[in-house]
């Protein structure tokens, strides 16, 4: 038998109270299921419910392993590492002592526990860490984790150990799988397993239902935690954010979606690390409006966006603005000032030479290229689409407003309200970044001659 731990973690008294929400959560922790799902809005305690549940597990045996994984290292190094983890060590284990590395990342708790946290994004650590069997997996932000790496990571649950709690027999302590997540859509893995109770790939019921247990828990279930203003901020986002966020609801599905949530904010950067930036560039997708400002008028689509040294695409700002030539000028050429970009590109399709007359005229010299619609909005936004999902295009922050116009975007069309001026203009900055992936184009020849290859506004074009 294991040595039990000097720590008594029964005796710890938290210095708050749980709401009726968590603590219908914490049943459900308790209960014999061994996937746990928790799905709901932003700040309604799931992170904290889990986190303190990993612990307490790592108390009760002792040398038992656990993770806590998220898709990309970066995340689960500042949402739990430097955040969650110390938190509830403060307010759920006063006075415990645990060893925490912030160079491998991992806890060491008095009875030889640990919990090691991790990215499946980085292939060496998570073999590192995958090379150990555990107790315990939390897959944190779920929504944004491959199906086949949730599946990689379950077949290391397997460590066998027993818990020791004094004044109790000893027992095999229950192998568990707790996952969290801001609702993604119906197509999700997640969804497909837990509320459906099929095999996301197969399609087949789960032969093991009774395995899979979820719960809703939304920021209203937690005010008492929150800031007064928090949940009226939600109620401020746009349609698709609020449901996600603040209503915590899986968003239905929809299969010929060129961009899909999930994919942005599996990308996303918030911690304001960049590489430098080896291009830049202004974008304009024009609305034909005239001098005098219109409620009626499209917006001007104006996006700023980078090519890092890495390889990666950012897109750094939007500058989208309802206005006359005089003052989305000024914003587009306001903006190569201020991030030195190396050029604005513009649509010409539509006013002609109008765009370059407007940046112009608002600053002198400023390198324009124009760039052709010469295909439809789908074929232009698909390979753009193509390097979202593979994770060559981040975004830089949040964009509601131009994520929502991409989310529309399908193969079947534009399904949101009036023109995606920003994501048309999305689409010109990355392919200008990325001419590469622009469709080949073949000019009629006149005659038979010898190839010739020149670099055109839409890419490589040959003659």
């Amino acid at each position: 038998m294991e040595a039990r731990s000097s720590f008594n973690w029964r005796m710890q008294t938290p210095t708050f109270e749980f709401t009726p929400k968590q603590r219908e959560a914490m049943s459900l922790l308790a209960s014999p299921a061994k996937h746990i799902l928790l799905v709901g809005g932003s700040r309604s305690g799931k992170t904290f419910l889990f986190t303190r549940a990993v612990i307490a597990r790592a108390l009760k045996a002792p040398k038992s392993r656990h993770a806590i994984l998220r898709f990309r290292f970066n995340h689960v190094k500042a949402s739990i590492g430097l955040d969650t983890y110390p938190k509830v060590m403060q307010l759920c284990f006063p006075g415990l002592k645990a060893e925490f590395s912030r160079t491998d990342w991992y806890a060491v708790f008095p009875n030889g526990s640990e919990i090691w946290l991790g990215g499946l994004d980085d292939k060496e650590r998570t073999e590192k860490i995958l090379g150990s069997e555990f107790a315990t997996l939390y897959l944190n932000e779920c929504s944004q984790i491959p199906y086949a790496s949730r599946n990689m990571a379950m077949t290391r649950l397997a460590q066998r150990v027993y818990e020791e709690i004094e004044g109790k027999p000893s027992r095999p302590l229950q192998l568990k799988c707790y996952l969290d997540e801001n609702p993604p859509s119906k197509a999700h893995w997640s969804y497909k397993l837990f509320v459906e109770g099929r095999d996301a790939e197969t399609r087949q019921l789960l032969p093991d239902r009774e395995q899979y247990a979820w719960m809703q828990m939304n920021p209203v279930d937690n005010t008492a935690n929150l800031p007064s203003d928090y949940i009226d901020s939600l109620k401020t986002l746009p349609a698709r954010f609020r449901l996600r966020f603040l209503e915590g609801q899986f968003a239905e599905a929809n299969p010929n979606a060129l961009f899909s949530s999930e994919d942005i904010e599996k990308w996303r950067v918030l911690d304001g690390r960049l590489p430098d930036m080896q291009r830049l560039v202004v974008a304009v997708d024009p609305s034909g409006s005239g001098d005098e400002d219109n409620a009626d008028n499209d917006e001007i689509g104006i996006v700023v966006a980078g090519l890092g040294t890495d390889g990666n695409g950012y897109l750094l700002e939007d500058l989208t603005v309802k206005a006359g030539p005089k003052t989305w000028g000024n914003i587009a050429t306001t903006a190569y000032e201020r991030h030195a970009a190396d050029v604005v590109v513009g649509e010409v399709n539509y006013g002609g030479a109008m765009v370059k007359h407007v940046i112009q005229t608002a600053r002198p010299r400023t390198p324009y290229k124009e760039v052709r619609a010469s295909r439809g909005k789908v074929v232009r936004a698909e390979p753009i689409s193509a390097l979202v999902e593979q994770g060559k295009i981040r975004h830089v922050g949040n964009f509601s407003e131009l994520e929502d116009e991409l989310c529309a975007m399908t193969t079947f069309g534009y399904t949101g309200q009036g023109s995606p001026n920003r994501g048309d203009a999305y689409v010109w900055a990355f392919s200008e970044l990325f001419p590469g992936i622009v469709r080949t184009q073949k000019e009629p020849a006149l005659k038979k001659q010898e190839p010739r290859f020149n670099y055109g506004s839409t890419g490589w074009m040959g003659a």
